[in-house]
């Protein structure tokens, strides 16, 4: 069988998300390699799964993607999965899938295994002004940041973007400064998950919601500037 590297994606939160074609292709590669391996195995035993797991990840370095190389030149099927979500979007993924490309051309059979993704379910229930849009992934922690608030303060489309819990206030906080009064923006907290959250007002109004209830500056946000 020729090498194949199909690129699953997982759920972000609730395990029904799985779809039939995920689970198939998961249990007929001869190896599935993961963000962390503990999060996957516990993925593969609620579905009754035993394939070999191997990690790939941000910190793997060149012999991560050695490794990758190895495997797909013998021949074999590859399973790539993040932690939660689509691989290839803000993750190593990308990196991978084009050198993967660039490597073995024709050789290699790449496929999507399309599923659960944080943008669009963020999309889909944000009820902004958003059928254009810049995806902009986590933002740089440093360097660069600035540059990408002022451009989505200006942007004529909104402006999509991942953030961390230790992070979010601190946005917020930019947000407020960098936008007009009366544009709103959209946070959606933990979605798929049992705390699944949205609020929708100006920068100020959901930094304020935020500020008076510590429990909801908890767990991964969606950020969508209208």
């Amino acid at each position: 069988m020729s090498a194949k590297l199909s690129i699953v994606a997982t759920p972000i939160g609730n395990l029904e998300d799985m779809t039939l074609r995920a689970l198939r292709v998961l249990k007929e590669a001869d190896v599935v390699a993961c963000e962390d391996t503990r999060n996957t195995k516990k993925l593969l035993m609620h579905y009754e799964i035993k394939t070999p797991l191997i990690a790939f990840h941000s910190n793997g370095g060149e012999k991560g993607y050695e490794r990758m190389f190895a495997l797909l030149e013998e021949g074999k099927s590859v399973a790539l999965v993040s932690d939660a979500g689509t691989p290839g979007v803000s993750d190593p993924g990308q990196e991978l899938v084009s050198r993967v490309r660039e490597m073995f051309g024709d050789r290699v059979t790449i496929e999507a295994i399309p599923g659960a993704s944080a943008l669009a379910a963020a999309l889909s229930i944000c009820g902004l002004r958003a059928s254009q849009f810049v995806f902009y992934g986590f933002l740089p922690l440093k360097k660069g940041r600035e540059t990408l608030f002022n451009e989505i303060a200006a942007a004529d489309r909104a402006s999509i973007f991942f953030e961390s819990t230790h992070r979010i206030i601190k946005t917020l906080d930019t947000l407020v400064q960098k936008l007009a009064p009366t544009r709103r923006i959209g946070i959606y907290r933990e979605l798929t998950k049992m705390h699944e959250e949205s609020i929708v007002g100006t920068a100020e109004e959901v930094r304020a919601r935020l500020l008076a209830d510590p429990q909801k500056q908890r767990g991964e946000f969606v950020v969508v500037v209208e």
